[in-house]
Parts: structure tokens; sequence; C-alpha cells
């Protein structure tokens, strides 16, 4: 790796497993300062250990990204521990399946806590630090290629929350550019990882429909948001780049 990002702070919720890991490992690899948010904190702690070598840096904050001052503390507690803000990944999320003719609404009501209140609510908290700071600043959303397009039957809930990610993110892009500080997505397509394989969603078949012929791997992912965050990304803003195999 470059170390291009020593001596940078960066939040990353949903951090401990999947595209969180993998992004999580390639900061600190980079050489940052990372505070992995998630709610379980035992794979939070094990994430942490496997990575401790450096060279950068990982402080755990156990936390519920759906809980509405979970955002502020966790940026407190980042510039308490790091100095202050300089990424912000809002990957956090959750994918459970239902029709919508069989969706109760305290359902619909968790996916849209966890992936677009809870989202907005730490860009809010983020970026009202780096305004401060005066120094510009980084905040990068993790949405989905079934923000564009649905993949199957049972994600509607999922769909509409990761549609409201692209969409938040071209509007607070513009909101935040007069500060120096950029908001852009990234859209992944199929990934595996830990999430993917207790859901028992057949990868095999993903794959026949990329071009590539392959599903994705958190690295590919990682490598992605790590451009975003660095400085030869300095003129891109509200944009949503899909990493998908060419599907």
């Amino acid at each position: 790796m470059t170390g291009r990002m020593s001596g940078k702070a960066v939040i990353v919720t949903g951090g401990a497993l999947g595209i969180g890991f993998g992004i999580v490992r390639r900061f600190v690899q980079e050489g940052a300062g990372v505070l992995l948010v998630d709610l379980n904190e035992k794979a939070a702690r094990a994430a942490a250990e496997k990575l401790a070598a450096g060279p950068g840096r990982v402080e755990v904050y156990p936390a519920d990204v759906s809980a509405e001052e979970t955002g502020e503390k966790a940026v407190a507690r980042c510039v308490e521990v790091f100095g202050g803000l300089d990424v912000l990944v809002n990957n956090a999320g959750i994918f459970p399946m239902a029709p919508v003719l069989e969706m109760a609404p305290e359902f619909l009501d968790r996916v849209y806590r966890v992936n677009l209140k809870g989202l907005i609510l730490f860009a809010k908290a983020a970026a009202s630090q780096m305004v401060a700071q005066g120094r510009g600043g980084r905040i990068i959303n993790i949405a989905s290629i079934d923000a564009f397009r649905p993949s199957m039957v049972g994600l509607a809930a999922y769909d509409a929350s990761k549609g409201g990610v692209v969409m938040f993110t071209k509007s607070l892009a513009l909101e935040l550019a007069p500060h120096n500080i950029t908001v852009n997505a990234v859209a992944p397509g199929a990934i595996y990882t830990e999430g993917v394989a207790e859901a028992k969603v057949s990868m095999e078949e993903f794959a026949k429909r990329i071009p590539l012929r392959r599903v994705g791997k958190p690295e590919d992912i990682a490598g992605v948001v790590a451009f975003l965050a660095s400085a030869d990304a300095d003129y891109i803003t509200g944009e949503t780049i899909v990493v998908d195999g060419g599907a």
C-alpha cells in the first residue's frame, strides 16, 4: 500500500465483517486510524485483533447505527481517539427478505432505520465535525446495484432504501461542496460475504450473469472506497460508482 492515508482519521460503520472489514483493512494498510463501529462487538474486536500489526490503528466502538444518538457519539469518540475526522464510510446495512405483500410495518421500519436513517444521521454528524475543522473531508456511502434495478423478489425494502442512499448522496454533495467535503457512493454488485452465506443466496447463479464470470470480493469494494477517500478523487462528488463485474 502507498501509505496515502497515514495520519487520517476514519470511521467505518458495519466494519466487523464482509465488505466493511475489507474497507477497514484497506485503510489500516494505508496507515489510517479507524474507528470501527459495529453492533457485533465480538466480531468487531476479533477484526481489530486481526489488524493489530498495523501500520494503521483500529479502535472498536460497539453501537447500533440505527439509534439516533450513535452518529454524534461515534464522531465524538473518533475525535477523542484520533484528534479529528477526515473520512466517514457509511457501510452498515441489512438485507432481510420479504415480499411486499407479506411485509410487516416493523420490518420496513427496521430496514429504513439501519440502511437510510442511520446513514443520514452519521453523515450529518460527520459533516458537522468536518465543517468545524475547516479542512474538508470525505463521506462515502455504500449503496447497491439494487438501487438501480432489483436483483430478486423479496428485497423491495432494501432496494428502496439503497435508492434513497444514492439520492441522498447527490443532495448532500451539493450542500457540502462549499466546505470542500466530497460525498460519493459505491454500489456493489454480487459480493461474497458472511451475510450472503447466511442468507443462502446462490452465488453461482449470480456469477453466470456477470461478464467477468465471478462474484466480487470485499477487496474489490475496498479499493474503490480508498480511491474516493484519496487526493486522487478531489474533483469527484455526488457520484455513485458501480462495482459489479460488468453486470
